[in-house]
């Protein structure tokens, strides 16, 4: 990964750690909805290696992806595919499991393994192989109570993405307990979906990330004034 994109990687989980996944998501459809997602200001985009030709999207957006924007790939299963994400210079590795062997993968060629976890010993396991982030999956099924408890054993700083039924009703209470950000499938990205309304939702989502940043920020302030 270039120093660009790994600023904006960096830029992007401090700031809006929010993934756009476009499972189902074709070469003809690829162009607009990436056009409306980077104008509803989403910064992380993952296109799923189960999607239709999706070697072929990738490498479509990433001959234009802006230089805040860092695109990857999703559902990767196989280590050898991280050096194409690295040849297409597409850093983000996203899995729907743990596997140490594509995660070693992901970390020899300079990505950003952002790895699929559920239990505490997949969780300690990934940030052992070297995952850039976890992502804790399916989110919505185990709960936030389930969150809170894995969160207490796991490594400071090693942010967690909440993502599996995931949207704008139920992203305060993961906030809450303490959540990094979120991916966003089918309820921002569907096959079929018009650009149009991928932008709107999308748009949507960025916004109630940034209300829950604020109330985050000034509690933070809050406190602050309170211990002084």
């Amino acid at each position: 990964m270039n120093e660009t994109r790994k600023f904006a990687l960096e830029t992007a989980l401090r700031e809006r750690p929010l993934v756009a996944i476009l499972r189902g998501i074709t070469p003809g459809e690829i162009d607009g909805v990436f056009d409306a997602l980077v104008a509803a200001g989403f910064k992380l985009i993952e296109i799923p290696l189960n999607s239709p030709r999706a070697w072929d999207s990738i490498a479509a957006i990433a001959k234009r992806c802006p230089d805040d924007v860092v695109i990857g790939a999703g559902t990767v299963l196989d280590p050898e595919h991280a050096k194409r994400l690295a040849d297409l210079d597409a850093p983000l590795l996203i899995t729907p499991n743990t596997d140490p062997e594509v995660i070693r993968a992901g970390v020899e060629h300079g990505l950003a393994p952002m790895i699929g976890c559920m239990t505490p010993s997949e969780a300690l396991a990934a940030a052992k192989a070297g995952a850039s982030v976890l992502k804790l999956f399916p989110a919505a099924r185990l709960g936030t109570g389930y969150f809170k408890d894995i969160n207490a054993i796991l490594p400071k700083g090693l942010p967690v993405l909440a993502v599996g039924g995931i949207d704008q009703s139920n992203m305060s209470e993961w906030h809450a307990h303490g959540v990094a950000g979120f991916g966003f499938g089918s309820n921002l990205y569907k096959p079929g979906r018009s650009a149009e309304d991928v932008g709107r939702v999308a748009a949507e989502l960025v916004k109630e990330w940034q209300r829950l940043s604020e109330v985050a920020h000034y509690a933070e302030q809050q406190e602050r004034e309170a211990d002084a």
